[in-house]
C-alpha cells in the first residue's frame, strides 16, 4: 500500500466552463503538491438517471453508478467543488452522492463513505460563491460518516476571478485554494 493519499477530485457541475471545474483543478494542485495522488474526474463521463427506488429495485445500480462506486472505494479522502443552486448544492452532486451510496451485493451500506475525509469549496458569479450550498453538503457528507475538513473556501464574482487558462486573477487566492488541497492531502496522511 502507497503511503501517498489517494484523493477523489471532482466538481458538482457539468457544464463545459465551470467555475468550479476550474476551481477543483487548482485545489487539486495543492493535494498533489503535498504528496497526494488525486484521480479528477467530470461527472459528465457518469451520466446516472435520477435516482429512484423502484428504479434500484428494478435494474439495480446503473453501470456508471457501479464506476462511481468503485473510484470512491479507490480513494481516502474526496475533494469536491459545487456551484450553488437556489441556496443549496447542484442536483447532479446530490444524484451522485444517492446512488454511490446505495448498499450493493458483498458491501455494506455507506461503505464507500465510511473514514473518507473531504474537502469542500464552491465558486459562483454570486458575491457570496456558493457559501451556502456547502453548508448543505458538509451536513449531508457528516451524516453519511465523512469527515469534512474545517477549512472551505467560497469564491464570489467567479466570473472576474478566473483567467481563460483557469487561473485565477488574484494568486493570493489561488494560494488558498490550494492549502484547502494541501490541508486535505495532510489530514489524510495524519488519520492514517
Amino acid at each position: 500500500m502507497s503511503d501517498r493519499p489517494k484523493i477523489l477530485a471532482f466538481s458538482g457541475s457539468t457544464r463545459k466552463d465551470s467555475y468550479n471545474k476550474m476551481l477543483v483543478k487548482i485545489a487539486a494542485k495543492g493535494a498533489e503538491e503535498a504528496g497526494a495522488e488525486v484521480t479528477i474526474i467530470d461527472l459528465g463521463d457518469y451520466p446516472l438517471p435520477l435516482y429512484d427506488g423502484d428504479s434500484e429495485t428494478e435494474i439495480g445500480l446503473p453501470e456508471n453508478g457501479r464506476k462511481l462506486k468503485d473510484l470512491f472505494l479507490e480513494n481516502d479522502g474526496l475533494l469536491i467543488s459545487s456551484p450553488e443552486y437556489n441556496s443549496s448544492y447542484s442536483a447532479v452532486l446530490k444524484n451522485t452522492i444517492d446512488w454511490v451510496s446505495r448498499p450493493v451485493k458483498d458491501y455494506p451500506p455507506l461503505e464507500v463513505f465510511i473514514g473518507k475525509v473531504a474537502a469542500v469549496i464552491s465558486a459562483s458569479p454570486g458575491g457570496l460563491g456558493g457559501l451556502r450550498g456547502l453548508v448543505h453538503i458538509r451536513s449531508v457528507l457528516g451524516n453519511i460518516k465523512v469527515l469534512v475538513i474545517p477549512e472551505q473556501i467560497a469564491v464570489g464574482l467567479a466570473g472576474k476571478m478566473f483567467n481563460s487558462d483557469g487561473s485565477m486573477t488574484d494568486s493570493k487566492k489561488e494560494e488558498q485554494i490550494k492549502a484547502i488541497g494541501q490541508k486535505l492531502a495532510e489530514t489524510i496522511k495524519k488519520l492514517r
